[in-house]
């Protein structure tokens, strides 16, 4: 047994207690051996005046518009999408999307996430960067058929059902797989009768955008005189295993369709406020018993995919939308992106406890930001950020130590990245 010791630090445990406490790591198995007093191990991490937390996992992202970061703010969605981001994928290649994930991932391991729930194509491209760089991921091609021929229209839901089961357990089993049909309103309704039945019999979890806008809500209605949500159920669409993204405009009724089917929400607060789409009812919610991940979208329209970031946004708007301080707690949020996000994943990460995948972040409590010390969980979804990331380990092995990435060329990324964005936005110009 090869180990490893964080040793000096505080640790966050499972009921969001924070105690003086080593934790020592089997990084042959990637497991938690033991927490407690004077481990030692055959490398150490020095966690001293800092806070030992579940890596962070980031339940909802599009991995690769990391290129698209900056280049169109300020638009509503509909808008943003058909006449900015959607002209600029046209043009993307499988190399874009491998530079764009390189530096997604890179940004993601230097604020403490090991692990992601991505949406996109060309995905054997993202797992190979998930592979070299050792984080976890649950990936997925995402289709689309309106706007498609039927052969075209069946081809992406096809390849979104091949690449699940293609790739699953790859990376050494950290890259599981889900059926991503884009939306309620980009798929059509004869597709998703047809395919959500195929993933069903492939036992592939499913992923999609729900509720994100009015706009996503009132087609549906009208032309099937359901909720989205219910019109969801009755494609055999929400079950244990699934999950939507966003579930801003949910109803009542759609809540407890959640809760009953035991399906899970993704909640994306900063690109839901910066484009406008309104405020998730998450302490409803959660009140409901629904289980809520957090998670970033994309750098296009957050632009960053640092999950401390979306913490603190999860928790002020949180308030906001309930017309309540008291909803969506500090230690809500930190359970929504590490166990919540975790959970609606099918991951058994989230929590250190023996036993348990040794993903963790390391977070340096040495900032003026951070003094003084009076709840560090408050400290953690208030005022800690990304930079604030001491080191990051997932499945046992160091990823960052001392703020340098050991599985990326961080440099290499950051040119080749600057290169390639600069290049695609070029070609859609034309």
């Amino acid at each position: 047994m090869t180990t490893l010791s964080i040793t000096g630090g505080r640790v966050l445990g499972p009921d969001a207690t924070v105690t003086r406490a080593d934790v020592l790591v089997d990084q042959d198995t990637g497991e938690i051996v033991a927490i407690g007093d004077d481990l030692s191990g055959e490398e150490t991490l020095d966690a001293s005046n800092a806070l030992v937390t579940p890596g962070f996992v980031n339940g909802h992202s599009h991995v690769a518009m990391t290129l698209l970061r900056g280049h169109a703010d300020d638009k509503p969605l509909d808008s943003w999408l058909r006449e900015d981001i959607w002209p600029v994928e046209a043009e993307l290649t499988a190399e874009d999307i491998r530079i764009g994930a390189e530096l997604g991932v890179l940004e993601m391991i230097k604020s403490g996430t090991t692990a992601f729930s991505d949406m996109y194509f060309e995905v054997e491209e993202i797992a190979d960067v998930v592979d070299q760089a050792g984080v976890r991921a649950l990936l997925g091609f995402t289709a689309i058929t309106v706007g498609k021929d039927d052969e075209g229209a069946r081809a992406d839901m096809e390849e979104s059902l091949e690449i699940a089961r293609k790739l699953d357990g790859r990376a050494d089993g950290r890259i599981n797989t889900t059926f991503q049909p884009h939306s309620l309103t980009t798929v059509s309704e004869a597709y998703l009768d047809e395919f959500v039945p195929k993933a069903r019999e492939a036992g592939v979890p499913i992923h999609f955008h729900a509720n994100e806008t009015v706009n996503e809500v009132e087609p549906i209605v009208d032309e099937h005189g359901v909720r989205p949500l219910e019109y969801a159920t009755e494609r055999g669409l929400l079950e244990p295993e699934d999950f939507i993204a966003h579930g801003v405009h949910v109803d009542e009724r759609e809540i407890e369709l959640l809760a009953e089917t035991d399906a899970s929400v993704i909640h994306c607060p900063a690109s839901n406020m910066k484009l406008a789409s309104g405020m998730a009812p998450v302490q409803k919610l959660l009140d409901a018993g629904v289980t809520v991940g957090l998670g970033t979208d994309g750098a296009a329209s957050n632009n960053d995919l640092s999950m401390l970031d979306e913490a603190r946004d999860a928790a002020m708007l949180g308030k906001l939308a309930a017309d309540d301080a008291t909803a969506v707690t500090a230690e809500t949020v930190v359970r929504m992106m590490t166990q919540g996000s975790a959970d609606a994943l099918g991951l058994d990460s989230g929590q250190l406890e023996e036993g348990a995948p040794a993903d963790l972040a390391v977070i340096d409590l040495e900032s003026p930001h951070l003094t003084p010390r009076h709840d560090l969980v408050s400290h953690l979804v208030y005022a800690a950020a990304a930079s604030d990331v001491r080191h990051t380990v997932c499945d046992g092995q160091v990823l960052m130590r001392d703020r340098e990435v050991l599985t990326l060329e961080e440099s290499a990324v950051l040119e080749r990245a600057q290169e390639a964005a600069v290049a695609l936005v070029g070609r859609a110009d034309g």
